[in-house]
């Protein structure tokens, strides 16, 4: 059964799926031999820009193709089937510019230099706003890399850390301190510019690719113009708008879910110990085993879609739309989980051999619990506003 038929919608979306899957086959190739010898997946990314996928949520009049959240979640769910690690990393890029597309709260000059560098140079962006002091930003903790005003404009000095693909991004979104307030500011960093360094400091056993390396700033000089985003800064009441891109996150590791499901079906099909008179796929528990993960694939699947979908159709609800948008993420990182080791016990213990995809699989998915926002962040929110 194809898994995608009943979620594409038109034949641009068929496209889109078929670029990523295009992509995503390459990469599966290559994923067990990264992962063995923990090198960054530069070759990934060269694949990546030469295919025009990073500018894919870029306005139209820049040159983007300006798709939809639905559409961002169904590529990058595809994508994550391929390699995680590649697929989350450019989805810290996409999503990213999404939101800038469909906000527009930075000075317009500025944002259409920044579209122009990825449609033209292939530049690639993600932001920068984790700290070791701090953790993850969702949690509210004022940065300590600070923003210091100059006569000529800006200068900056801080470390970030989990800073996805730093080795090749050429921008940062980097957030800091402003002077002595206890005011937030985003600054757009060139890693090209003089005080810029990365430490390859990324050492996990799960989503070794996305080489979330730290980010240095050493008296970085930047123009006023490089303030991109500020608190005190509001216009048209955008900063109120949750997050939706960040559903690129769960799409990615229900991406590692199906993976990890068809190598489970494939195995069940093919594999003929001889106890039996032929597959394990006619043995009752491994058709339940089988018949629990299609069960949690769907429901997973169906909240992702539905939600993002709403976001694309009632753009009136969006800001009332948190609470949804965070239990998205819950629900299906959670059952990513689950399905994957459902598969790894059809599979056996031979999905512990590092030979095996499925023990890298089971590896990534794990990941998913720890990203933005965290389980009991989604848990205490949904308790708040029921009782409100």
């Amino acid at each position: 059964m194809d898994l995608y038929e009943p979620y594409i919608q038109n034949d641009r979306q068929r496209k889109l799926l078929e670029l990523a899957g295009g992509l995503a086959d390459v990469f599966s190739e290559r994923g067990e031999g990264y992962d063995r010898e923990d090198v960054f997946p530069y070759e990934n990314f060269n694949d990546l820009k030469k295919k025009g996928y990073g500018t894919l949520t870029l306005p139209k009049e820049y040159g983007g193709e300006e798709i939809s959240l639905y559409e961002l979640v169904m590529i990058q769910e595809r994508l994550a089937t391929g390699d995680a690690a590649t697929a989350l990393s450019i989805g810290w890029h996409l999503g990213g510019l999404m939101e800038m597309t469909e906000n527009r709260i930075w000075d317009e000059e500025v944002f259409k230099g920044l579209c122009e560098e990825i449609v033209t140079n292939k530049a690639l962006i993600n932001r920068a706003a984790t700290e070791p002091a701090t953790g993850s930003p969702t949690r509210g903790g004022l940065p300590q890399t600070k923003a210091v005003k100059t006569e000529k404009g800006w200068l900056l000095n801080g470390r970030k850390t989990f800073t996805s693909m730093a080795r090749v991004l050429d921008y940062s979104l980097v957030s800091a301190t402003i002077g002595d307030s206890e005011e937030k500011g985003f600054f757009l960093v060139n890693h090209h510019v003089q005080g810029v360094k990365v430490e390859e400091t990324w050492d996990t056993i799960s989503m070794k690719g996305t080489g979330s390396d730290d980010l240095v700033l050493l008296d970085v000089e930047l123009p006023l113009s490089a303030l991109v985003e500020r608190d005190s800064v509001n216009p048209r009441g955008k900063k109120d708008v949750p997050k939706a891109w960040l559903l690129h996150i769960p799409a990615c590791y229900i991406g590692v879910a199906i993976a990890a499901r068809n190598y489970a079906v494939r195995f069940a099909k093919e594999y003929s110990p001889n106890s039996l008179p032929g597959p394990i796929k006619d043995v009752p528990e491994v058709q339940r085993k089988i018949g629990e993960i299609e069960l949690e694939l769907f429901k997973a699947r169906q909240i992702l879609y539905s939600v993002a979908d709403k976001w694309g159709r009632e753009p009136a609800k969006r800001r009332n739309m948190a609470s949804e948008l965070a239990s998205v993420k819950h629900v299906v990182t959670n059952s990513a989980f689950h399905i994957v080791d459902e598969a790894m016990r059809i599979v056996g213990a031979r999905s512990l051999f590092r030979s095996n995809p499925m023990q890298r699989y089971y590896r990534d998915v794990r990941a998913g619990l720890h990203n933005p926002p965290m389980d009991d962040m989604v848990i205490s929110l949904l308790a708040k506003d029921a009782l409100k």
